[in-house]
């Protein structure tokens, strides 16, 4: 299932990278354009942003994300575990 995943973001990815390659000569970023070239920027701004959260997807940050705060979760767990086996003996000594 995840590689379905996968080629979608890919397939996504590439459909918004043709789009962009398409539209980039048509689109006027000279000054005296005034709202025309704002568009075009903002344009351009948006489909960076989609092509980044593809790619971003496609090299697996989120997963290496997931599992580094997946070891911290443990060790704290781990932590946790540890000074409660460590409670119930203390109050058996006073």
């Amino acid at each position: 299932m995840k590689k379905k995943g996968k080629f979608k973001n890919f397939l996504y990815m590439l459909l918004a990278l043709g789009m962009l390659l398409y539209a980039l000569p048509n689109l006027s970023f000279s000054t005296g354009n005034g709202w025309v070239s704002v568009f075009g920027l903002v344009w351009v701004m948006f489909a960076f942003l989609v092509i980044g959260a593809h790619l971003h997807f496609l090299l697996g940050v989120d997963e290496e994300k997931k599992k580094a705060l997946d070891r911290i979760r443990a060790a704290k767990l781990a932590q946790w575990q540890l000074k409660w086996s460590e409670e119930p003996q203390k109050s058996k000594s006073v």
